[in-house]
């Protein structure tokens, strides 16, 4: 039976889901950390690079500073989008300001930046602060 190839979040292991199980809390089989969360969660750039290259299931990344308030006001928003696409996308946050070599690897030119990764390669970028809705409705194309 195929699955998706995720990368833990926690641990970097790569695991492989079956696709009808993505949506029952799959768990890391090294670490037992959680694959497909259900919440937003805040990843360093080494993690962001393995999950965009290998991830075969959606990936959102927040790209946002402390600093920034339209990422803070946008940030409960984001953790409510993550429970809408539980089972269908994993969205991750990257602090702009810890890792800004990872920001300007990526283009980051403005903050909030949300971009899509997909196949191992960005498949959609968006710039602004959204509400969940309107990010659900980014991701799936409505």
């Amino acid at each position: 039976m195929a699955g998706k190839k995720l990368s833990c979040l926690d641990c970097g292991q790569l695991n492989r889901v079956p696709s009808d199980r993505l949506g029952a809390g799959p768990k890391c089989g090294t670490c037992g950390a959680p694959l497909m969360p259900g919440r937003a969660v805040e990843v360093d750039a080494r993690t962001l690079a393995r999950a965009a290259r290998v991830d075969e299931v959606p990936l959102v990344v927040d790209f946002w500073a402390p600093w920034c308030g339209p990422c803070r006001s946008m940030a409960p928003e984001f953790s409510r989008a993550a429970e809408s696409l539980a089972g269908e996308a994993r969205l991750v946050k990257l602090n702009t300001e810890a890792f800004p070599a990872a920001g300007a690897q990526h283009g980051i030119r403005g903050i909030p930046t949300l971009a899509a990764f997909s196949g191992g390669r960005e498949v959609k970028r968006r710039s602004g602060a959204m509400p969940a809705g309107q990010i659900v409705g980014w991701l799936r194309g409505q």
